[in-house]
């Protein structure tokens, strides 16, 4: 029982990330009805901003207090990682928005290559190891020698996950950004011919999102202590599964979505074979959207005529 416990923590808290992610895939496929596979990259490329800025302010400059160390790469990561994001749409997709619609497709691809080789070049291509932050854990019980311990860091990424889903909730059913988002999901045309700015709300959302992802890029970083260029591929196909299996277009989609990929990739691990967590994760989410072709709280679309 105590083995399940730890490993239902472990799943909870990867789970958390990859909801996180999920949430800018499902926030720009709703407006635009476009996969950006570049959003995996833009959390890679985050992390390696927050691991640059941490180590420039804690060893460089000699900032001794850890807490304030981080709110400050928190905030750098996420304006940087937003600027990159507002670059992306504006260069790559909205010169493409008219046109058939592969095109943005493969420029999301090609632009998620860009990334990838960006910092594969200018990083190197080892693992760039992170000093240990948040280490101290806490025994929830011990039993026959085996103990179950929840991680400072643990309780840090299930918290902000479930503060930051709250806030963007309310960003998109009570602001007027919200309600712009809303509109230009529903039909962007009639949203700009009724004065919403559409390039700007799909650049916003753009921005969000990668918010979000720098967000997830340092929790990522704390949580596993070292980062790579290749990180953004497989978190990012993973974090784009949970937001099919919740329910793409759902903000709290997202997040059920990321939880439960992370819990089964988890317990998967656990008590079978670790080759084959991928295939099982897949395996779950195909039978769902046999059964849930809109995911597990999406809604189901109506073809206009």
């Amino acid at each position: 029982m105590e083995y399940l416990l730890q490993q239902i923590i472990n799943g909870v808290t990867l789970g958390s990330i990859y909801g996180l992610i999920a949430i800018g895939y499902t926030m720009v496929f709703g407006i635009i009805g476009m996969v950006n596979f570049a959003h995996g990259d833009v959390f890679m490329l985050s992390t390696f901003i927050a691991l640059i800025f941490l180590l420039l302010l804690t060893q460089v400059l000699g900032l001794g207090s850890l807490a304030i160390a981080l709110f400050i790469v928190l905030i750098l990561a996420m304006l940087l990682t937003s600027l990159w994001a507002w670059a992306i749409e504006r260069l790559a997709y909205r010169p493409l928005r008219g046109s058939f619609r592969l095109a943005p497709l493969i420029s999301a691809i090609g632009m998620s290559i860009f990334l990838s080789n960006l910092v594969q070049v200018t990083q190197g291509p080892r693992n760039k190891p992170v000093p240990s932050i948040l280490g101290e854990v806490i025994t929830l019980s011990e039993r026959e020698g085996y103990s179950v311990t929840l991680s400072y860091r643990q309780i840090l990424i299930v918290v902000v996950t479930g503060v930051l889903l709250l806030a963007f909730w309310y960003i998109v059913q009570k602001t007027s950004l919200g309600r712009a988002q809303r509109a230009c999901e529903q039909d962007r045309r009639m949203a700009a011919l009724l004065g919403v700015d559409v390039d700007r709300t799909i650049s916003l959302t753009f921005v969000i999102g990668a918010a979000l992802a720098a967000v997830a890029g340092l929790l990522f970083m704390i949580y596993y202590g070292v980062v790579n260029f290749n990180d953004g591929f497989v978190p990012g196909v993973k974090a784009f599964t949970a937001a099919v299996l919740g329910g793409i277009g759902s903000l709290p989609g997202a997040v059920l979505g990321g939880l439960l990929i992370g819990l089964i990739e988890t317990l998967w691990s656990a008590y079978f074979s670790i080759d084959y967590k991928d295939v099982a994760t897949f395996s779950i989410l195909a039978v769902t959207l046999v059964f849930l072709p809109s995911g597990l709280l999406g809604k189901p679309e109506v073809e206009k005529v």
